[in-house]
């Protein structure tokens, strides 16, 4: 066979990443307390920039026709594929290094944003990713992922991520479970546990029998039987109290350590009021400080001057407005979703987590015309104050489950709170069993599978019926 040499001309389209770009979609990512960071870096380094005595929103900067300014647009979009926001992208926090810094990402963050940071760090494609994407989405509070991967996959085929299968979602879900914290991505506790026994040392003493015990007889270990776990294993009383210690040392809630433990510490970038004309949605007036350029310094600009001196503060004049055009896009992205976010979430801030609505970050990016991954980032660590406590803006993202005969479909999140006020107010002799459980939301018009019970149920941290049993 010969080989021939050819040349073909190829014609397509990429979007390139503009440092000023690559700053706005920086920007939005962040949390308040790591924006308030940046703000100060940017006040500390670029003589241009000054701070007004109160804080708010950003205020406009006025354009200033000058033969050396670089015009700037009207609107600064932010909006693009998350894949295209972490090409060469410096790291938010400017330090200079080479490569992204890890404590820095991984300190202080949600599991959530943790999660899609080490995404960003993974080399998926661009429909892995978005498979990745809806699977952190989700997850619980704890680490696991409290819905089937089917209803997932089917999920995304609505979306039109056309010919997904389940082997596929299978494949992607083994490469998430390798993130950390280890454990994470775990479907019930015997998988988050043998998660984390899969990563110890083989030499580990008596890590085989651990590794049986979590596998077949978990429940013999909830139920206490040293008995039956000393026969069917082979061991010893002193054998199997250090495969026992050994179990027991693992996290079976591996997300838990992660996200803010204090809501003292948050500072919500949104807070929604109501009054006699209905629900307001506002920026917080004490998240951000208000830049605006130093006029002394400006006023020193010459425009035909070309000496160094004259050089240096052009090039912070420009800096510094394209930061205040970024921060004032970053609030009016939030603000669109926000706003958005609440239409659609109303019977929540009325009733509460039995009202709320399902959503997904695919409804949010179609109503306001966005793609999928710029919701992500604006709804991650940016928390929102409502009557009804400060919230982080996933929270309200949950998703659905359909009702009885094709009637209204139900979210999770509802689902969940009508699951834990069944148990609450369950008579204290009787506690109600899963399934019984099942024919009380039917009867209230939601279909649910018994396992899809449990699953919430443990997610809530409520032991089985038989366990709350015995407890009281």
């Amino acid at each position: 066979m010969v080989m021939k040499a050819s040349l073909q001309l190829r014609i397509g389209t990429q979007l390139t990443m503009t440092p000023q770009l690559q700053q706005a979609i920086a920007l939005l990512q962040l949390s308040t307390l790591d924006l308030r960071q940046e703000i100060q870096q940017a006040l500390d380094a670029n003589p241009m920039l000054e701070q007004e005595d109160e804080f708010g929103e950003q205020a406009a900067v006025e354009p200033q026709e000058a033969e050396w300014s670089e015009s700037i647009p009207t609107e600064l979009s932010v909006d693009s594929d998350w894949s295209d926001t972490y090409q060469d992208m410096p790291s938010a926090a400017g330090s200079g290094s080479d490569g992204p810094d890890f404590e820095r990402q991984a300190a202080g963050q949600s599991l959530y944003g943790h999660l899609l940071w080490q995404l960003a760090m993974t080399d998926f494609n661009v429909r892995e990713q978005l498979v990745a994407e809806s699977l952190i989405d989700a997850l619980d509070a704890n680490g696991y992922l409290t819905q089937p991967l089917n209803d997932i996959r089917d999920g995304l085929r609505a979306q039109g991520l056309d010919g997904l299968n389940q082997r596929e979602m299978e494949t992607i879900l083994l490469r998430l479970q390798q993130f950390e914290p280890t454990g994470v991505f775990a479907r019930d506790l015997r998988e988050c546990l043998m998660l984390q026994l899969a990563t110890l040392p083989e030499d580990t003493p008596l890590l085989v029998p651990a590794k049986r015990l979590v596998r077949q007889f978990l429940e013999a270990l909830g139920k206490n039987d040293m008995r039956l776990l000393k026969r069917r294993l082979g061991l010893d009383d002193e054998q199997l109290e250090d495969v026992i210690h050994l179990i027991r040392s693992l996290d079976p809630r591996p997300g838990s350590a992660y996200g803010p433990t204090d809501d003292s510490y948050i500072t919500p970038d949104l807070v929604v009021r109501h009054d006699n004309e209905g629900w307001h949605l506002e920026l917080n007036p004490d998240a951000l400080p208000r830049l605006r350029i130093q006029p002394d310094y400006a006023s020193l600009i010459k425009r035909a001057d070309k000496s160094q001196d004259n050089q240096f503060l052009k090039e912070h004049l420009q800096e510094a407005r394209w930061l205040i055009k970024s921060l004032s896009s970053r609030n009016d992205t939030l603000l669109r979703v926000g706003r958005e976010i609440v239409t659609r979430q109303i019977g929540f801030l009325e009733h509460g987590e039995e009202a709320m609505k399902p959503l997904i970050l695919a409804d949010i990016a179609e109503a306001v015309e966005m793609h999928e991954s710029t919701i992500s980032r604006v709804t991650t660590q940016k928390y929102i104050h409502t009557p009804r406590g400060v919230f982080e803006l996933k929270y309200f993202f949950s998703s659905q489950i359909s009702g009885q005969d094709g009637g209204d479909s139900h979210s999770s999140t509802a689902i969940r709170a009508r699951l834990k006020k069944l148990i609450q107010d369950e008579p204290p002799g009787k506690p109600l069993s899963d399934s019984r459980l099942v024919t009380l939301l039917e009867e209230g018009g939601i279909a649910v599978a018994r396992r899809t019970v449990a699953k919430y149920r443990e997610s809530l941290g409520i032991p089985s019926s038989s366990e709350r049993r015995r407890l009281r």
